[in-house]
């Protein structure tokens, strides 16, 4: 088949990639055209583990080609996906002005059916609008209007989207479902399913999901806070609820709160669409309270040991990505902290397997940026860990205790066994778990 992916940013990049691994001829757009010849020469302009190898194979075997032509796109294009950023607003509300702006353009520019793909996330109602739009200038007979949400986890997007769980496919022209269903079919022949359904709740069925996996995570982190007041340990807690067949073990993970680009801005999104409909959804106003507190607690710790004033404190940071296996800071609590710490004058070291440009083009020289974790912890006051790469599982602690003026970390992961901390000596705080000092 013949696919165009309008937008080559995460979703974009990962759908197109993986849409010409099973032997379509797919043409990614992008209006940015420095990025285009990066991608066009090559040059993955993300980290996903996976995507390299596909990446390359597809643009060598001539399946897989950028462009910044939206003309030369659709031109022989059988499906044209939007896979376009919906930033959130000041109110929460998603910002469709790609979507709705590209859309405008393919009203001009088709000539014979097509597939238009909602690939992005978007607000309920947004396929009628796409449609609204399309239809100033074409007849309807010419196309379909389909919404199609990812359920891609960054870290392991290729395989997410290879062996996906399900396929939700907002539809109901039949012309459009055949096609939809070719299209995936390579992907679930394992057996998971393909949900067809009506557009509206293809739609909400994305924010629904993540607000749903959002919600899980506040809650744990607000049973960890209780823990520490009580006594109790959140890893047994956590344990003791996961092995319920009604709970399940995912997404009880306590912590420093969710970021990255899906679940702040979904949940958002779901409030405000609530808002807009006159339904008080409180659970999600709780959510977001919730996580914006937990973002800054190791903050609160760090000034609970070494009292109000930081002013010179040397500070160093393992993570900055929201999560491992990506460069991806969207949102990252580590940069709630960051702001928290040169906001009360500490010296700041930070480390990060993929995500130090990222970091760096937003702070500047206003942070030292180290080489290795160890080269970040030296001289430091304290330690803080936001993001559990595997590198830091396993730390070297005697060369630890060697180049910290102070053997203090605060752990938002719960990366160390408590025995272990307390048999090295370290001042350990960590969530929801006992106090070794």
């Amino acid at each position: 088949m013949n696919i165009c992916v309008i937008g080559t940013g995460y979703v974009g990049l990962v759908s197109g990639t993986c849409f010409s691994e099973t032997g379509n001829n797919v043409i990614c757009v992008d209006v940015d055209e420095k990025k285009v010849s990066r991608l066009s020469s090559g040059e993955i302009v993300i980290y996903e583990p996976g995507l390299e190898t596909l990446f390359h194979r597809n643009l060598e075997q001539g399946r897989l080609n950028f462009t910044t032509s939206l003309e030369y796109g659709i031109q022989n294009a059988d499906i044209i996906f939007l896979a376009l950023p919906t930033p959130p607003g000041k109110d929460g509300q998603a910002d469709l002005q790609y979507v709705l702006d590209v859309s405008e353009k393919l009203s001009k520019l088709i000539d014979s059916y097509k597939v238009i793909v909602n690939k992005s996330t978007v607000p309920v109602g947004t396929a009628d609008k796409v449609h609204r739009i399309l239809e100033k200038n074409l007849d309807p007979s010419l196309f379909d209007v389909v919404s199609n949400p990812e359920f891609l986890r960054e870290g392991v997007a290729v395989n997410d989207f290879m062996k996906p769980d399900r396929v939700v496919v907002g539809t109901s022209s039949a012309k459009a479902k055949k096609l939809m269903k070719r299209l995936y079919d390579p992907f679930v022949r394992q057996g998971n399913p393909i949900y067809f359904m009506d557009v509206r709740s293809s739609e909400l069925t994305k924010y629904a999901s993540n607000s749903y996996l959002a919600t899980r995570i506040s809650f744990m982190n607000e049973i960890a806070n209780l823990c520490e007041k009580l006594g109790a340990d959140v890893d047994m807690v956590r344990k003791g609820m996961g092995s319920d067949s009604r709970i399940g073990k995912r997404f009880l993970f306590p912590g420093i709160g969710f970021g990255g680009s899906c679940f702040p801005k979904d949940v958002q999104a779901l409030e405000f669409i609530a808002d807009e409909n006159v339904y008080d959804f409180k659970i999600l106003k709780s959510v977001l309270n919730v996580n914006n507190r937990q973002k800054v607690i190791l903050y609160d710790k760090l000034v609970s040991h070494f009292g109000d004033d930081l002013d010179g404190k040397k500070i160093a940071v393992w993570g900055l990505a929201f999560k491992p296996n990506t460069d991806d800071i969207r949102e990252a609590p580590a940069l709630y902290i960051i702001d928290k710490l040169l906001e009360h004058k500490c010296d700041v070291t930070v480390f990060d397997p993929e995500a130090m440009e990222n970091v760096k083009s937003i702070y500047g020289d206003r942070l030292t940026y180290a080489h290795n974790m160890y080269e970040a912890a030296e001289n430091g006051d304290a330690l803080l860990i936001m993001t559990e790469w595997q590198v830091f599982r396993t730390p070297d602690f005697n060369q630890l205790k060697e180049k910290m003026n102070n053997k203090v970390i605060f752990d938002g992961r719960n990366l160390f066994d408590l025995e272990l901390m307390k048999e090295q000596g370290f001042y350990y705080s960590s969530i929801g778990r006992k106090l070794i000092q």
